[in-house]
C-alpha cells in the first residue's frame, strides 16, 4: 500500500510503506496524526514549489519547430496567417500531440491578438489538452489578466474542472496569488467552494500554497467578500482560520475571524 500524491505529468511523490507501517506502528493516536501531518505538509511544500514548472505544459522547442498551420501562427502570433487559414477552411481546434489547440498555443504565448482571432474564426474555449487544461487556466496561472478577461467575454467556462488535481481555474489562480486573476473569475461566477482532489478549495490552496504576501492575502479578501465557505475544511478537518494560524498570516487570520470563520 502507497499514500500518494499527484504533482504533475503523470508522476507522484509516493510514500513507501515502511513510511506508512512506521506511522501506524507509534502508540500514540496524536503522535501518528502530528507525523502523518508533517508528511502532508511536506507534499505540500513539494507541490507548491513543482507545480508550476510541471503543470501546463508550453510548447517545446521541438514542437514549435515542427508545427504548421494554424498551431505554428498562433504561436508566432501571426494573425494574418491565421485569417487566412479560416478563409481556407482549416481545422481551427486541431490538436498537436499533447492535446493543445491553437488557442490554448497563443494563450502559452500571451499572443492577445491572435487568440482574438482565432476565437473570431470559431475556436472553442472549453476543451481541454491532455493534463486536462483549458485556455482560462493556462492564462490564470500565467497571471495573463487579458487573456482571461477575453476568454471569459467570449465563452470560456470558469466552471469547467481541470487539471490532475480536479481543480478549477480559480483554484489553480488562487494557489499562486493571481489576485487580479481572482477577481475576474469571480466576476464571472467560477464555484467558490469546489473542492479539489487534494481537498482543498480556492481559500485553502490561498492559505496553504501561498507565502502570506500581499497577493495571497488579497486573493483571500477576495474571495471571502464574495461569499466563500470560511469554514470548509481540508481534508484532515482542519479550518482556513486554523490553517492561518498555524502559518501565523496574521492579515488572512484577521480577515477570516471578521468572517465568522470558527477554528
Amino acid at each position: 500500500m502507497k499514500f500518494s500524491v499527484a504533482v504533475g505529468l503523470g508522476s507522484s511523490t509516493a510514500i513507501s510503506d515502511f513510511m506508512l507501517r512506521s506511522i501506524l506502528s507509534v502508540p500514540s493516536p496524536l503522535l501518528r496524526i502530528s507525523m502523518r501531518n508533517v508528511i502532508l505538509l511536506v507534499l505540500s511544500c513539494w507541490l507548491a514549489i513543482s507545480s508550476t514548472g510541471l503543470a501546463q505544459t508550453p510548447p517545446s522547442p521541438s514542437e514549435l519547430k515542427a508545427y504548421t498551420g494554424f498551431h505554428a501562427a498562433a504561436a508566432r502570433g501571426d494573425v494574418d496567417a491565421i485569417e487566412r487559414l479560416v478563409r481556407a477552411g482549416q481545422d481551427i481546434n486541431d490538436r498537436d500531440s499533447q492535446g493543445r489547440t491553437p488557442v490554448m498555443v497563443a494563450a502559452h504565448f500571451k499572443n492577445l491578438d491572435a487568440a482574438a482571432a482565432l476565437i473570431k474564426g470559431g475556436a472553442n474555449l472549453n476543451l481541454f489538452d491532455n493534463q486536462a487544461y483549458d485556455v482560462l487556466t493556462i492564462s490564470g496561472v500565467l497571471d495573463d489578466v487579458p487573456m482571461v478577461k477575453l476568454a471569459i467575454a467570449n465563452g470560456a467556462n470558469p466552471g469547467l474542472v481541470t487539471s490532475p488535481y480536479r481543480g478549477t481555474a480559480l483554484i489553480a489562480s488562487a494557489h499562486l496569488g493571481h489576485d487580479r486573476v481572482v477577481a475576474e473569475l469571480i466576476k464571472a461566477g467560477a464555484p467558490l467552494d469546489h473542492v479539489n482532489n487534494l481537498h482543498w478549495t480556492a481559500l485553502i490552496e490561498a492559505i496553504v500554497l501561498g507565502v502570506g504576501g500581499p497577493r495571497h492575502v488579497a486573493c483571500v479578501s477576495l474571495l471571502v467578500a464574495a461569499g466563500a465557505n470560511v469554514n470548509l475544511a481540508d481534508g484532515n478537518g482542519t479550518s482556513p482560520l486554523s490553517l492561518a494560524q498555524q502559518r501565523g498570516y496574521s492579515e488572512m487570520v484577521e480577515i477570516l475571524k471578521n468572517s465568522g470563520a470558527k477554528p
